[in-house]
C-alpha cells in the first residue's frame, strides 16, 4: 500500500527567504527520517539553466522530450514541453513516493503553506493566499500588530523556532499518513 505524501508549500516574493527555509527543513525532515522531493518554481523569466555540453541535455536539445540520467544513485531527469503545470510536476514527484513534497513558490495553489512577509505590503497575501499554516516576516513589530488577532503561527524570519514548528507539523502529518 503506497502512503500519500504530505504537500506544502513555501510561498512569498524574491528576496522573502522561500529557498532559505526550505533548504532548512529539508535539512529537519531528513534529520527525521523522512524523504522530501522538492518543486520549485522558476520565477525569473525563461527557462532555467541547464548543464551545457553534457549528454542529457544534447538529448533534449536534438529534440527528445526527456532525458533521465542515472549514476551513482543520483538520477536527473530533464523534460521539455511548452509548459508544466503544478499538477503535471507533482504527479512526477509522486512516482519516487516521498514522505514530504515541498513546493517553492506556486503562491496561488491551495495546499497547506509558509508565507514569507517581507513588510507590511506584503500583508495583502494574508486575505489572497488560502490555507496558510505558518507566517514569517523581517519586520517584526509592523507584523505583529497587524497579526495580533490571527490563530495562524507567526515567526520572525530570524526565529528558529518558525523552521522547526513547520518541522514537526509534517512530521506529524506524514505519521497520519502512514
Amino acid at each position: 500500500m503506497v502512503k500519500e505524501p504530505v504537500i506544502f508549500q513555501v510561498s512569498g516574493y524574491q528576496n522573502s527567504g522561500k529557498t532559505t527555509l526550505v533548504n532548512k527543513l529539508i535539512s529537519g525532515l531528513k534529520e527525521k527520517g523522512l524523504s522530501v522531493i522538492t518543486i520549485k518554481h522558476h520565477g525569473h523569466g525563461g527557462k532555467p539553466e541547464t548543464p551545457g555540453g553534457k549528454d542529457s541535455s544534447s538529448h533534449v536539445e536534438s529534440g527528445a522530450a526527456a532525458s533521465l540520467v542515472e549514476g551513482g544513485g543520483r538520477l536527473l531527469l530533464q523534460a521539455e514541453k511548452k509548459s508544466w503545470s503544478l499538477e503535471e510536476q507533482i504527479r512526477i514527484a509522486l512516482q519516487l513516493q516521498p514522505d514530504v513534497v515541498l513546493i517553492e513558490g506556486h503562491k496561488k495553489a491551495s495546499f497547506p503553506k509558509a508565507v514569507l512577509l517581507r513588510s507590511d505590503e506584503d500583508l495583502y497575501l494574508m486575505e489572497e493566499l488560502t490555507n496558510i499554516c505558518a507566517l514569517f516576516c523581517w519586520e517584526d513589530k509592523v507584523i505583529k500588530h497587524k497579526t495580533a488577532d490571527l490563530e495562524t503561527p507567526f515567526f520572525s524570519i530570524r526565529d528558529p523556532k518558525g523552521p522547526e514548528w513547520i518541522i514537526e507539523y509534517l512530521v506529524s502529518e506524514s505519521k497520519k499518513r502512514r
